[in-house]
């Protein structure tokens, strides 16, 4: 298997602070990695020295195959406000842009002659495709309003584009950083379904888990300063990073062992040390330094007091919302309750922040009642993130809401304390909170918003720019707390783990209550559609064969669908070849349980696509 990136010796510090030194690693044609690591250990500066945006300290090399195409999808897309999402992303077509560009502006000016120029142009260039290919792409990705500004897009939407200009640019490379951040959960699934179809090589950074587990065959740890290499998904990551931290652990007791026999000795009369071998003094320094080693890892420790709630929450009463012409609620009524833990998800630009922001009062309903306890203490976590004063230091944010924080068990903890809990030294209190990293301010947002003591928490997308350690350490803490909880975000590990009841978003207003689990809600929604196809198919009237092949007014197929038609054929059939087998192989009663749940896997996915193909070939024979 070809090498596609060697990386010898790179290294990364900000001040004094080291984030990782003498990094080595390769990259076949083929793996799909994901790279894993605590927030602030360097995982966006590794991969931007990889896509030549930065560059390593002190040398070092990263050297592709030569001829790979690179694409890197960033955290956040860099744009300009004006253009349209078409011209953004066709600005971004490298060589062909040009051709595009003036075939556009030929057509506004009406210059017939330039527009002649421009055909020209586009003909022997081939550009033709390459704009066809971005419509595609950009509605394949939810975009249809080509011609709005970029400047008017949500958080979404814009990662949408900055999608559309990676997959565009065909390359056999991918590096991307948290690319799910800001996407809705369809989309979401979308990308995942790319990337395992697709055979390009891959290096991301995510903590979408269920996304990792699904496209990475290998995980790679920033651990300490040392890269780690697991082969296989996230699952088989955590067991063998256990057994790797079993394996460390009992070198480092049997060194510890033998640091206890080794100190003996050197203490013992100056005269009996004399006698022997200078190498054993020399050795029990190497010993000693192994046996300091410690495994255990800073974690975020989350202890925080709930205020007392009362039997009244929030009631809604018919309530009423448009914004902009569109309809956000419609006639909605709940009475939330004690404990209750909901999860909201739909897609981009259906109302879930702006229904947040009704039910905590910071905007009120077009018509409609909401009432709230006495007792009501909201914890209000937005996607905004944390707003503070310019040049303010994370110690003078934290003591303006409190110098004390009141724990669980009703003890008082000092601020200062609270911010080492939450991973925050001393040497970061005077540190100002405009240059911390992007998961740095998500925890100290985290902390100030916990340290309210609130009853009710609002969580809109907890997730982004947070570590899956962290994440962790934040699920454990919902799944304890005792107040209420809503949470709107796309991260499904996260919703399954801290969600058993779902309002879903279903546009024009409309909220779908569904009881239990997102996984569960996914189930049922392809049953629904599988039974919504089969009923489709068993009610569609069958056309006579002898009409069908005698009717001259039907229209011809193009080329193009005929080819499409051959393929499907051509699929179907191998599809039904490797169900076959596959049903074979999981009847023979033989199989390992991870190869019986790959199988069982992969039969579900064949079936889904052979109805897909099958409506398809209808559509085309019809």
């Amino acid at each position: 298997m070809a090498s596609y990136l060697q990386v010898e010796n790179i290294s990364k510090s900000y001040g004094d602070r080291t984030l990782f030194e003498n990094i080595s690693f390769n990259i076949n044609e083929g793996d799909k990695i994901a790279l894993v690591a605590p927030n602030g250990t360097g995982k966006s500066s590794l991969l931007k020295i990889l896509a030549g945006i930065e560059l390593s300290d002190r040398g070092g090399e990263v050297k592709f195959m030569k001829d790979i195409r690179v694409a890197f999808l960033d955290q956040d897309m860099t744009f300009d406000p004006k253009r349209t999402i078409f011209d953004e992303v066709y600005s971004r077509m490298g060589d062909l842009a040009p051709e595009i560009r003036e075939y556009e502006e030929a057509v506004a000016s009406g210059d017939s002659k330039r527009l002649e120029r421009a055909i020209t142009a586009m003909d022997a260039s081939g550009a033709w495709d390459i704009e066809q290919n971005i419509r595609q792409v950009l509605t394949s990705l939810k975009l249809e309003r080509l011609n709005q500004p970029m400047g008017e897009l949500s958080g979404g939407e814009a990662k949408r584009v900055a999608l559309a200009c990676m997959m565009l640019q065909d390359a056999e490379f991918l590096i991307m950083d948290e690319p799910t951040n800001h996407l809705d959960i369809d989309i979401i699934e979308y990308l995942e379904g790319y990337l395992q179809r697709s055979r390009c090589t891959l290096l991301m950074v995510t903590h979408d888990r269920y996304f990792l587990d699904r496209v990475c065959n290998t995980i790679m740890e920033i651990d300490r300063g040392n890269l780690y290499t697991y082969r296989g998904n996230y699952t088989q990551y955590l067991e063998k990073r256990e057994e790797r931290y079993a394996i460390m652990q009992a070198d480092i007791d049997k060194s510890r062992n033998l640091l206890r026999r080794e100190l003996e000795w050197i203490r013992s009369t100056p005269q009996a040390r004399t006698g022997k071998a200078r190498y054993r003094v020399n050795a029990f320094y190497d010993l000693k330094d192994r046996a300091s080693v410690s495994l255990q890892t800073g974690t975020v420790e989350i202890d925080v007091a709930t205020s007392r709630l009362g039997r009244k929450i929030i009631d809604c009463t018919d309530v009423n919302l448009s914004f902009e012409g569109r309809k956000m609620l419609d006639n909605f009524s709940y009475k939330f309750t004690r404990g209750e833990r909901i999860g909201i998800v739909g897609r981009n630009g259906v109302g879930k922040t702006t229904f947040l922001n009704l039910i905590s009062g910071k905007i009120s309903p077009d018509s409609g009642i909401i009432e709230q306890g006495e007792t009501l203490r909201i914890g209000y976590y937005s996607q905004r993130g944390i707003n503070f004063k310019p040049g303010q230091t994370v110690l003078e944010c934290v003591q303006d809401i409190a110098d004390i924080v009141k724990a669980s068990d009703g003890h008082a903890i000092s601020a200062t304390t609270y911010l080492n809990r939450f991973l925050f030294p001393h040497d970061t209190f005077t540190k100002r909170i405009d240059i911390l990293s992007g998961g740095e301010k998500r925890r100290l947002y985290l902390l100030t918003v916990l340290m309210q003591n609130p009853n009710m928490l609002i969580l809109d997308e907890p997730t982004n720019d947070l570590d899956i350690m962290t994440l962790n350490v934040l699920e454990e803490y919902l799944q304890e707390f005792k107040g209420s909880l809503i949470i709107v975000s796309h991260d499904r590990y996260f919703l399954d783990k801290c969600a058993d009841h779902l309002f879903v978003f279903e546009g024009d207003g409309h909220i779908k209550d569904f009881v239990g689990q997102y996984s569960e809600y996914r189930e049922y929604i392809k049953e629904k559609e599988a039974m919504e196809r089969n009923a489709e198919r068993s009610t569609a009237p069958a056309k006579p064969q002898q009409q069908r092949t005698h009717d001259t007014s039907k229209r011809k197929l193009s080329y193009k669908e005929q080819r499409e038609l051959e393929q499907i054929e051509k699929d179907l059939q191998s599809l039904g070849e490797e169900r076959s087998h596959l049903e074979t192989e999981i009847s023979s009663g033989t199989l390992p349980y991870d190869r019986l749940a790959e199988v069982s896997k992969r039969i579900e996915e064949i079936i889904a696509t052979i109805d897909e193909k099958e409506m398809r070939w209808l559509e085309l024979n019809e």
